[in-house]
């Protein structure tokens, strides 16, 4: 395959910040602009989205979402020994 060379003008900043955020994904900014043409193209459109934060720390997006789900159910305010009393009980079943 043949490459090209693709140049564009960008705002300093933003590059700046874009370089940041690439790095901390994982990525470097030419890799990624070569991943944003190749889905471009394989999609015909514009697929995908990549955001810190849900990259930051899938840990913590969880124990918000089950501090959610607790919240709804009126359980967020179980102590610890009731919380142990439960997995005690679903354990004897």
């Amino acid at each position: 395959m043949a490459s090209a060379l693709v140049q564009f003008r960008a705002d300093e900043a933003e590059k700046i910040e874009a370089v940041q955020i690439c790095e901390r994904l994982g990525l470097n900014l030419p890799a990624y602009l070569r991943m944003c043409m190749s889905r471009l193209v394989q999609e015909q459109g514009v697929p995908f989205s990549m955001r810190l934060v849900d990259a930051e720390n899938p840990g913590i997006a969880a124990m918000k979402r089950a501090s959610q789900i607790a919240a709804e159910r009126g359980i967020s305010d179980m102590t610890l020994d009731e919380i142990n009393a439960e997995i005690a009980e679903a354990r004897k079943q």
